[in-house]
């Protein structure tokens, strides 16, 4: 896993280090500013009572210079590393987007939509803590332990010695323990906190269901329970982190003590000035800075862990559909032939289609009837290449879709899908998707054809009117047209009509069908229906019944 962030994390590996560095630098110059500050005043004092001079113009230099290096590598931290950190986000979801995109529809078919939101929200979320939070401070910490120990090393070994032991014990075995007290609630955390915004999605997608059957109290109820199993979790996880917090002020106030008992008879024995004595006491309660982000770092390692692991478990989910390694361009027309295809979603389900044997002449119009259930939507799954078939195959022009890589073939192919499905955005957006630099007539042409254009024109936007989440504020109709509006600004050889008057009077019905006349010349058309339609000009009517063509 370490290794995967990493590849995940390299492109940005300069960030990360200059991050790091500018954090080190910080850190130094505050440890170094309170101990040379301390001498600085002890230097003083002793001087004052001997009533000898000293030179106080370089160590006040000095101690301005930290300051200022102090409060320039503070911003100089916060400003690299927030600027990583954003791009490492930005990063991520790229990435994840790009890997989840070959599995959709079929092997996303698994995941609910509010767990996918999940992952790309929180889950990657979670992962920048595994730059900022957790590597960053265990590098700055093992290099400045190191320095800290030869510093002091210099004065005095054993001095150095018990300084270098209680910081081990509160940078190394004091979070160990927190990793293994915080490992359960983290998990548990995490995984609560998926299942609330699953709920949430869940919820409000299908709000109106739930309160038209009076299921929306069971619910909220259902909800608040796995909020609670949260809230426990988030306060085991505060808990730890609060014994962490007071055992590491403890440490820091013990080896302040045993530097002063170790070293007061090191003066008086003149083996250690006086000066260098309150240096080092106070250099070494500075030092527990480095240590003090580790417990917080071990204890949301399991938290992280997880996270990342389950962002990797969709990541490393086999597509439904294999790419070929030298993808065969497809042709710009020709035949669609399927031979002998059968479909079966899994192995324990049912054959969704069973010996299908079908030709689509090039330019020709086939219109497919048959129930619901009957496997007209897996004949379109298979021809989008959503799926490929368990047996039989399927080609186009002479060659064979699994040998076209699956976003070259669809630019051969315009879909009026069955489940209408507008993204959150204007008229305008929706139908863009289809041809991104189509102009204004283009649009409200094929709008003229798919009979919307007067409902757009009677809209006080037009076509940037807002459709709302998922179509929300336009009715099904509506979409439905608009969705042909979008399919006719798209010139493919193969038009695919699923049900494209669903949810249409039957003068409007009409008025579609024969608008989309014109459009369908030198086009192979397939029309896909489960009832009979009042229209004709079809080469060849086909009935598909159980999964199989009659």
């Amino acid at each position: 896993m370490i290794g995967r962030l990493y590849r995940i994390y390299r492109p940005h590996l300069g960030w990360l280090l200059l991050g790091t560095l500018a954090g080190l630098a910080t850190l130094l110059a505050n440890v170094g500013l309170l101990a040379l500050s301390g001498w600085f005043i002890t230097a003083m004092a002793a001087a004052g009572i001997a009533g000898t001079s000293i030179n106080y113009f370089t160590p006040a230099a000095i101690i301005r210079g930290l300051a200022m290096l102090r409060t320039g590598g503070r911003y100089a931290e916060r400003v690299v590393t927030h600027e990583a950190t954003f791009r490492l986000i930005a990063d991520l979801r790229v990435w994840f987007y790009r890997h989840i995109e070959p599995l959709a529809p079929a092997a996303l078919s698994a995941y609910r939509s509010g767990e996918l939101l999940n992952h790309l929200q929180k889950d990657i979320d979670r992962l920048d803590a595994v730059y900022l939070r957790i590597a960053m401070p265990i590098v700055i910490a093992g290099v400045s332990v190191l320095l800290f120990t030869l510093f002091m090393a210099w004065y005095d070994p054993l001095l150095a010695l018990v300084n270098l032991g209680y910081l081990l014990f509160g940078g190394l075995v004091l979070p160990l323990w927190i990793n293994r007290m915080s490992a359960r609630p983290g998990r548990a955390q995490v995984q609560l906190a998926a299942e609330m915004r699953t709920l949430a999605v869940d919820s409000v997608q299908g709000l109106s269901e739930l309160i038209a059957f009076g299921a929306d109290d069971a619910k909220a109820q259902e909800f608040m329970h796995a909020n609670r199993r949260w809230l426990d979790a988030q306060d085991r996880l505060q808990r730890v982190q609060s014994l962490a917090d007071a055992g590491q002020s403890l440490l820091a106030q013990l080896a302040l003590w045993s530097i002063l008992l170790l070293g007061i008879p090191l003066a008086h024995a003149a083996q250690l000035s006086a000066p260098n004595l309150a240096m080092l006491a106070l250099f070494s309660l500075a030092s527990f800075e480095a240590i003090v982000p580790l417990p917080a770092a071990f204890g949301i390692l399991s938290e992280t862990a997880e996270a990342a692991r389950r962002l990797f478990a969709v990541v490393d989910t086999r597509p439904a559909v294999a790419e070929p390694q030298q993808p065969v361009l497809p042709p710009e027309q020709g035949d669609i032939r399927f031979g002998r295809v059968s479909l079966r979603y899994s192995d324990e389900s049912e054959a969704a289609l069973q010996d299908i044997d079908l030709l689509l002449p090039a330019g020709s119009r086939t219109l497919l009837q048959g129930p619901s259930g009957s496997g007209k939507t897996s004949i379109v799954n298979l021809l989008l290449r959503f799926w490929d078939p368990s047996s039989g195959h399927i080609s186009f022009g002479g060659v064979d879709l699994k040998q076209m890589h699956s976003e070259h073939w669809r630019t051969r192919v315009a879909l009026v899908s069955q489940h209408t499905q507008l993204i959150a955005g204007s008229i305008r957006d929706n139908l863009s998707l289809a041809q991104p630099g189509a102009d204004e007539a283009a649009l409200l042409a094929a709008c003229a054809q798919a009979q919307i254009l007067d409902f757009i024109e009677s809209l006080p936007d037009g076509l940037d009117t807002w459709v709302g989440e998922t179509g929300a504020k336009v009715s099904g109709g509506q979409a439905r047209r608009i969705a042909i509006a979008r399919a006719l600004l798209k010139p493919t050889p193969l038009l695919i009509l699923d049900e494209p008057t669903e949810g249409l009077d039957q003068h409007t019905e009409r008025l579609v069908m024969r608008s989309l006349e014109p459009l369908l010349q030198d086009r192979t058309v397939l029309l896909i229906t489960h009832r009979p339609l009042d229209i004709g000009g079809f080469d060849q009517v086909l009935s598909l019944h159980r999964g199989r063509l009659a």
